[in-house]
């Protein structure tokens, strides 16, 4: 057996092991390796001696982030039975799977187990010929993108929101965001760079406008729906074979929400060619073609669903979740990076600098997305 890296907390091979043999599987542990490059979670790759399920996704969960880690699998088996269950009923398209990953229980059948050391560990499965990219790779890409979106919200719109717990309160909600910005800036003393400074003046700038979804909610104009939370570029599974999309991964963040913080943070993550960890922030670009490709897939699901008042906010939830991102980011950096993973002591802040000169590029270019957007209503 053999591991490429040890895990992120010094983990060695045989711990993981005892931890993946507390799951219920149908073969023996032959090989464990992180996997990914998720800012959160610990997550390795579990290869198996079976014959037929030969992967699983194990994952300590980060419970400084989900406090209450029990209520995340909650909502995790509510949304997949849900989701199995309207699978059933309707049919693919000729030459399309949908697969969703299924929580894998412990041999005391429960859907997570806890060490000795009060780490949260769960086990699920792996969606197999399949893979995921940081960056958008070609149009075509760009619309399985939309599609995959498109498609879990499609699955998920009669989903009743008041089932799903919301385990992560304030999250996508950008006024708290600033809130805290504003504690943890009152009580740094971080160097002030040009681009600490950058920072500061730019979120100044946009500090009344930040409240433009969450003012629609609270007056009726926009309403809580099942959301992913996080439907970034790298958390659609791409078929190695076919090139469509096969699922949306990452569950953790499934919660009531407006759907405008999904459509901006997938549109966030993938109108930026260069990505989330471009090294030179100031070539960063939102590109409209990109936008108007995977607007045309998701909307070929969403007309379904979506009022015209939600068409009304779609722009500003473009804007509004590069902005928020940023936002976050670089309290994070202020605060000492305790809740994203960091290489190095100003990732955050290089992080960032990408997300304002995204919303810059969104912002000089409103007219055209802001058209885009028009044609398809």
């Amino acid at each position: 057996m053999q591991m490429k890296e040890q895990g992120t907390r010094g983990d060695n091979v045989e711990s993981l092991v005892a931890v993946a043999e507390q799951f219920k599987t149908q073969g023996r542990v032959v090989e464990i390796r992180e996997f990914g490059s998720g800012n959160i979670n610990d997550t390795f790759l579990v290869t198996l001696d079976s014959g037929s399920e030969k992967h699983f996704i194990l994952q300590r969960i980060n419970t400084g982030v989900f406090r209450q880690p029990e209520l995340v699998m909650q909502n995790m088996r509510i949304l997949t039975e849900h989701v199995q269950n309207r699978l059933q009923r309707m049919p693919l398209p000729s030459g399309r799977r949908w697969e969703v990953p299924r929580v894998l229980p412990t041999h005391d059948a429960r859907s997570y187990w806890s060490d000795v050391g009060g780490s949260f560990w769960r086990a699920i499965s792996f969606i197999d010929a399949a893979r995921s990219f940081d960056t958008i790779q070609d149009m075509n890409h760009a619309a399985e993108i939309g599609y995959a979106l498109g498609m879990f919200h499609d699955l998920v719109s009669d989903l009743p929101s008041e089932k799903l717990v919301d385990t992560l309160q304030g999250f996508h909600v950008t006024p708290r965001y600033l809130t805290h910005f504003d504690e943890v800036l009152a009580e740094s003393d971080f160097d002030r760079s040009p681009e600490v400074k950058h920072c500061l003046k730019f979120i100044q700038e946009r500090r009344a406008w930040a409240h433009v979804l969450e003012n629609a909610r609270m007056g009726g104009r926009l309403h809580l729906r099942p959301i992913h939370g996080d439907p970034k570029v790298n958390n659609v599974m791409i078929d190695s074979v076919t090139r469509q999309a096969v699922g949306i991964v990452d569950l953790d963040t499934v919660k009531p929400g407006l759907v405008h913080y999904d459509i901006g943070d997938c549109l966030r993550s993938c109108c930026n060619p260069l990505g989330e960890e471009a090294e030179r922030w100031e070539a960063v670009r939102f590109e409209p073609d990109l936008c108007r490709i995977i607007l045309r897939s998701y909307l070929s699901f969403a007309n379904g669903f979506l009022t015209a008042g939600d068409y009304e906010y779609l722009y500003d939830a473009i804007r509004l979740i590069a902005f928020e991102l940023g936002l976050r980011f670089f309290t994070d950096c202020l605060e000492g990076n305790i809740y994203f993973k960091v290489r190095y002591r100003e990732h955050n802040l290089a992080r960032a600098l990408v997300q304002f000169k995204l919303v810059e590029s969104i912002e000089f270019q409103a007219k055209a997305i802001s058209a885009i957007i028009q044609e398809m209503k």
